[in-house]
C-alpha cells in the first residue's frame, strides 16, 4: 500500500542534499587514491561526472514509477516483503558502518594534525549528539544544514590559491599515459570521493518538484564534481608523482603553501571549518539509515536514531585492531558500488513484471 507523503524539498535543497552527501572526507585524499595514474588523474574527476550521471538516470526513473516510496519500500514491492526486508537490513548495515568508517576516519584526521594527546571519545560524543540533533530534526532541516555548510566551507579553497602560483602547469602533460590496470585502480578508489548522490533514492518522496529532481540532483553532483577537479588539478601541477603518491593528507599540505600573519597553521582552522562537510554528509545518510528501521518495523520510532548511534559508536570503539577496522571500512566502501547499480537491477525486474502483466 502506498504511503502518502508530505512534499517539503524544494529544487535547492535537492541540490544541496546530493552535493552535500558527495563532499565528507574522501575528496581529502583524493589525489593519493588517483595516484597510480600520476599526473593523468586531473581527467578522472570528469570522468567521474560522466557516470554519476549515467547512474543517477535509473534511480530517478525507478522512483519516478513509485514517487510516494524510497527505496527500501520498492524492494519490498518488487522482490517480496521478506526478501525486501532482508536486502533494507543488509542496505542499513552497509550505511551504518560507512558512517563509522567516515568518523573514524575524520577522528585521526584531527588527531593527527589538531590534538594529538587527546582520546578521540570525547570528540566522537560530541559528534554524534551533534548529529542526533540535525538529523531528528528531519530531511529538510538536514538539507537547510548543508546549504549553510556549503556557503561556509566554500571558501577554504581560497587558500589554495597559493600552490596554484607555486605549480608547474604542464605536470598536467601527456594525458592518458596509463594502463589498463592502473586506470581499474585509480577507478575503484577514486570512485569513492564522488558517492553519496545515489541517497536520492531514500528522500525522492518527500521533493515537491519530483519531475525536476533529475535536473535538480545534476546541478548538486556537477558541484561536487567541480570542487573535486579543482582539488586534483591544483595537485598535479603542485606535487611531483612521489608526493601524489605517499602524502596521505595531500589536500591539508596544499593549504600550508601560503602564509597569512593572523592564522598560524591554515589546515588547523581548514580542518575546523571542514566539520560542517563531514557533519552534513553524515546527517544524509544517518537519516536514510533511520528511514530503514522504520520500513523494517512498520513504525516511525524516535529511539531509532539513538539506537544507530550506539551501533556507530561500539563499531568505532569496540576493541578490534586496527587492521581489522580499515579492512572492514575498505571492504564496506565498496559494497556502496553495489548501492549505485542496484535500482538498474531493479528497473529490469519493473520492466519484465510490467510485460508479464500486460500479456
Amino acid at each position: 500500500m502506498s504511503t502518502q507523503t508530505k512534499k517539503i524539498l524544494n529544487g535547492y535543497h535537492v541540490v544541496f542534499l546530493v552535493q552535500s552527501a558527495m563532499l565528507g572526507t574522501a575528496i581529502l585524499t583524493l589525489p593519493r587514491e588517483l595516484s597510480a595514474v600520476g599526473y593523468s588523474q586531473t581527467v578522472f574527476p570528469l570522468l567521474f561526472g560522466v557516470i554519476a550521471s549515467l547512474t543517477l538516470w535509473p534511480m530517478i526513473w525507478l522512483n519516478r514509477k513509485y514517487p510516494n516510496e524510497n527505496l527500501f519500500r520498492i524492494n519490498e514491492l518488487l522482490l517480496g516483503k521478506v526478501l525486501g526486508k532482508i536486502i533494507n537490513v543488509l542496505i542499513i548495515l552497509q550505511i551504518t558502518v560507512f558512517i563509522a568508517g567516515t568518523i573514524t576516519y575524520y577522528m585521526d584526521l584531527i588527531h593527527s594534525t589538531t590534538l594529538p594527546e587527546q582520546t578521540n571519545t570525547f570528540p566522537l560524543i560530541l559528534l554524534l549528539l551533534l548529529l542526533l540533533y540535525i538529523v531528528s530534526g528531519g530531511i529538510k532541516s538536514i538539507a537547510r544544514f548543508c546549504i549553510l555548510s556549503f556557503f561556509l566551507t566554500s571558501g577554504i579553497y581560497y587558500f589554495s590559491h597559493w600552490a596554484f602560483q607555486k605549480g608547474i602547469v604542464s605536470h598536467i602533460f601527456p594525458l592518458f599515459n596509463f594502463n589498463s590496470h592502473e586506470l581499474f585502480d585509480a577507478m575503484k578508489r577514486g570512485y569513492l570521493a564522488v558517492v553519496g548522490y545515489e541517497l536520492i533514492m531514500f528522500y525522492f518522496p518527500y521533493i515537491k518538484e519530483q519531475n525536476k529532481a533529475f535536473k535538480h540532483a545534476l546541478i548538486g553532483i556537477w558541484i561536487s564534481i567541480s570542487l573535486c577537479f579543482i582539488t586534483v588539478f591544483i595537485s598535479v601541477i603542485y606535487y611531483s608523482e612521489w608526493q601524489l603518491k605517499n602524502i596521505k593528507f595531500s589536500v591539508l599540505n596544499l593549504l600550508k603553501a601560503g602564509e597569512l600573519s593572523f592564522i598560524e597553521r591554515i589546515d588547523v582552522f581548514a580542518m575546523t571549518l571542514w566539520v560542517f562537510l563531514v557533519i552534513s554528509t553524515l546527517a544524509v545518510y544517518l537519516w536514510s539509515a533511520k528511514k530503514g528501521m522504520e520500513s523494517i518495523s512498520d513504525k516511525k520510532k524516535k529511539y531509532y536514531l539513538y539506537i544507530l548511534a550506539i551501533v556507530i559508536f561500539l563499531v568505532i570503539k569496540l576493541p578490534f585492531t586496527r587492521d581489522f577496522h580499515e579492512k572492514l571500512y575498505k571492504v564496506n566502501d565498496y559494497l556502496v558500488y553495489v548501492l549505485i547499480v542496484w535500482p538498474i537491477f531493479l528497473c529490469i525486474i519493473y520492466l519484465l513484471r510490467k510485460k508479464q502483466v500486460q500479456s
